[in-house]
């Protein structure tokens, strides 16, 4: 099995989309695209963009999703990405919410993506990455 590096950690921005249903705060993970995990919309930062609206970005691109993005991050986790040539690279994610306005059935990777709403204390079980659980456990949007 590949080791990951021990350079430090690369640097990704993600979303964590969340919404209120009848009162219940919700949040939404989408599968991955090589491995269908369920995590949330994630990726590196972009040229000209602040970490928060990349975030924003991520969030339409991987789910469909725009709202309100937070500019202060709710945490962050660390994972191992698996690269193009098999090796695993270390990645430590700023997780910024997003409360969800608008929910397209059409976006850029729908047909690469699932996409699920449910509670934090579901999408921490349903996670693989130990941080990112701890992270969902103790959200509470403002």
């Amino acid at each position: 099995m590949p080791k990951s590096s021990a350079r430090a950690p690369a640097h990704q921005i993600g979303a964590l989309p969340w919404r209120r249903r009848d009162g219940v705060v919700e949040v939404l993970l989408v599968t991955s695209r090589e491995t269908h995990r369920w995590v949330i919309p994630k990726g590196w930062p972009m040229t000209g963009l602040s970490d928060p609206e990349a975030a924003a970005t991520e969030a339409w691109e991987e789910a469909g999703l725009k709202g309100l993005i937070v500019t202060t991050p709710a945490g962050a986790f660390t994972y191992d990405k698996r690269l193009k040539d098999g090796a695993l690279r270390a990645c430590r994610v700023k997780v910024y919410p997003l409360e969800v306005t608008v929910e397209r059935e059409q976006w850029p990777e729908a047909g690469q993506r699932d996409r699920l709403w449910t509670t934090p204390d579901q999408a921490a079980r349903l996670v693989q990455e130990p941080e990112l659980a701890a992270l969902l456990l103790r959200f509470q949007p403002d």
